[in-house]
C-alpha cells in the first residue's frame, strides 16, 4: 500500500512493504505494487537508473531481495517531449529555397509545440513539407524556428531550412534590425485611437503580479524587467463624436521583441486590441456602443486583431534583401470593413 504524505519527498512516490514481501525481487514486488502504470522492464529500467530506493539507499539491482516491512521509493522521471512528425497542414508559402522558407502563417495555429500543443503545430506543417532538410535545425523541438507568433496572431514568418541560415537568421531577430536590415510591421485594430498620429510606447515589460502567464509593463527596476520600445502609427480610423474614434488600425514596428509586446504596450496607452481577452477584457462593454453591424463582428471577434504584415531580411547566402507583404486575413479584413461604415 501507499505509505502515509509524511513519508513521501517531492518527486519520489513510496510505498510500504508487508511482511508477505520477504524474499521476493525487488523488481517483481514493486512491478505489481505499481500495478498496470509501468511494465516491469520498465521498473527495472528505474532502478538501474538510480530511481528507486529501498529503506532509504539506492537500488541499482533489479533481483535484489527485499526482507519485508521495508519503505520502497520511486522517482519517474519527467517525460520528454516527443519528437514532432509531418503533419499535412496546408500552408500559404510565401517564398522558398534550399535555405529557407516563408510563410504566412493563419490565425489560431500554434508556432512549435509544446504542452498541451504536441500536433497541428507550424513545426508539424513544416516538417511534412520540407522533410528531412529541417532535421536537427535549431533543435529537435522547434526545428528551423528563428522568430515565433502568438498562436492567434496571423502573418508572415520565416523558417531556416540550414544551419547557416538558422544561424544568421537568428542573429538578425536577436538584433531586431537595429544594426542589421531586418524590418518588421504588424496591424492592428485596436479600441479608440491614440491622440497623435504617431508614437513611440518606451516602457518595460515583465510577468504580472496578477497572472504569471501574461506581461505587464512594470518598474524598470524590478528584477526581471525587460526594455521594450514599440512605434506605432494610425492607417485609419473609424467612427467619431465627441469621444474621438470608436477603433481605430494601426501600423506598429518593434525595437525589440518581447513576448505579447503591441498587445500590452496598446494596452498600456489605453488601446487595447479588439479581440484581446488577455490585455483587453474590460473594453469588451465597448462594442455595445457600436451599431449593429460593427457590434456583431467586433463582439464575436475571435482573437486578437494583430497580423505581422511585413518581413524583410537579408538571405543568408545571396545576401539579397528579400521584402515579404501579406494583406489582413479575411477575419480582420471584415472587422475594418464592418468598423468602417460607422
Amino acid at each position: 500500500m501507499s505509505a502515509s504524505d509524511s513519508e513521501l519527498t517531492a518527486a519520489w512516490k513510496a510505498y510500504e512493504t508487508g511482511s508477505n514481501a520477504a524474499g521476493m525481487r525487488l523488481d517483481q514486488w514493486l512491478a505489481g505494487a505499481v500495478g498496470e502504470e509501468l511494465s516491469r522492464s520498465r521498473v527495472q529500467t528505474l532502478i538501474r537508473a538510480g530511481m528507486v530506493k529501498v529503506g532509504g539507499k539506492t537500488a541499482t539491482e533489479p533481483k535484489q531481495k527485499l526482507s519485508g516491512k521495508e519503505i520502497v521509493e520511486m522517482r519517474l522521471p519527467e517525460p520528454e517531449p516527443p519528437e514532432p512528425q509531418g503533419e499535412d497542414i496546408p500552408l500559404d508559402i510565401l517564398f522558398e529555397d534550399d535555405q529557407l522558407i516563408v510563410v504566412n502563417k493563419q490565425p489560431g495555429l500554434v508556432v512549435h509545440p509544446g504542452a498541451g500543443n504536441w500536433t497541428g503545430t507550424l513545426v508539424n506543417a513544416l516538417i511534412f513539407h520540407c522533410g528531412a532538410s529541417l532535421s536537427g535545425i535549431g533543435g529537435v523541438a522547434r526545428p528551423g524556428i528563428v522568430h515565433r507568433l502568438d498562436k492567434d496572431t496571423s502573418g508572415v514568418m520565416v523558417a531556416a531550412k540550414t544551419d547557416l541560415a538558422h544561424r544568421l537568421l537568428s542573429e538578425a531577430f536577436a538584433d531586431h534590425g537595429r544594426t542589421g536590415d531586418l524590418e518588421r510591421a504588424y496591424l492592428a485594430i485596436v479600441w479608440g485611437a491614440p491622440p497623435r498620429s504617431t508614437g513611440t510606447i518606451d516602457a518595460p515589460l515583465g510577468r504580472s503580479n496578477n497572472d504569471r502567464t501574461r506581461q505587464a509593463v512594470v518598474n524598470e527596476t524590478r528584477s526581471d524587467a525587460r526594455h521594450a520600445v514599440t512605434h506605432y502609427s494610425i492607417v485609419d480610423r473609424f467612427g467619431g463624436g465627441e469621444e474621438g474614434p470608436a477603433a481605430s488600425l494601426v501600423e506598429c514596428r518593434l525595437e525589440t521583441g518581447r513576448t505579447h509586446q503591441i498587445r500590452v504596450h496598446m494596452a498600456h496607452i489605453g488601446h487595447p486590441l479588439i479581440g484581446d481577452a488577455d490585455y483587453g477584457g474590460a473594453f469588451r462593454t465597448k462594442a455595445n456602443r457600436l451599431p449593429d453591424e460593427a457590434k456583431m463582428v467586433a463582439s464575436a471577434f475571435p482573437r486578437q486583431a494583430l497580423h505581422a504584415t511585413l518581413l524583410a531580411f537579408r538571405h543568408p547566402v545571396t545576401e539579397k534583401i528579400l521584402r515579404f507583404k501579406a494583406p489582413m486575413p479575411n477575419d480582420m479584413t471584415m472587422l475594418a470593413d464592418a468598423l468602417s461604415r460607422i
